[in-house]
């Protein structure tokens, strides 16, 4: 696979302590891909889909999505289902990470197209082992080529 683009990462995370934490433990984990952070989903969507919200902006670019739920400024689920109903944005793996555990909800967002749901552990240690096996996963991964 000689035309393999590198992976950037978009993350998509409005607690900047939690931000910096899973930079740090994706770097531990030998993982150097590009990582773009989005502090809430308006800049993220405008990053993902382009100033006219086509999302051709992200035809070309091979992208991995960490996705908080509970953002600032809308739903996290919003921004899941926008990126998996495009057609430019669909095959990106999207992995939710969040502290919200309720069944219905982690339900919904694998209805919606979430490749992985992790939810956040509250303790710092328990979220440094998350984020560890993450930076393992995005090691071996493969994302698909775009049309």
């Amino acid at each position: 696979m000689s035309n393999a683009k590198p992976v950037s990462i978009v993350m998509i995370e409005d607690d900047e302590g939690h931000a910096r934490l899973i930079e740090k433990n994706i770097r531990r984990a030998g993982v150097n891909n590009e990582i773009i952070p989005f502090q809430n989903g308006t800049d993220a969507l405008a990053f993902l889909f382009g100033a006219d919200g086509a999302g051709e902006a992200s035809s070309r670019r091979q992208l991995l999505i960490l996705l908080d739920l509970n953002l600032p400024d809308m739903a996290g689920v919003d921004i899941l289902e926008k990126v998996k109903a495009n057609q430019h944005t669909r095959r990106s793996p999207v992995i939710v990470l969040t502290t919200t555990d309720d069944s219905r909800e982690i339900q919904r967002c694998y209805d919606l197209g979430a490749n992985v749901y992790i939810t956040k552990p509250v303790d710092y240690e328990g979220f440094a082992n998350a984020i560890k096996q993450l930076g393992l996963f995005f090691s071996v991964m493969q994302v698909p080529e775009t049309e």
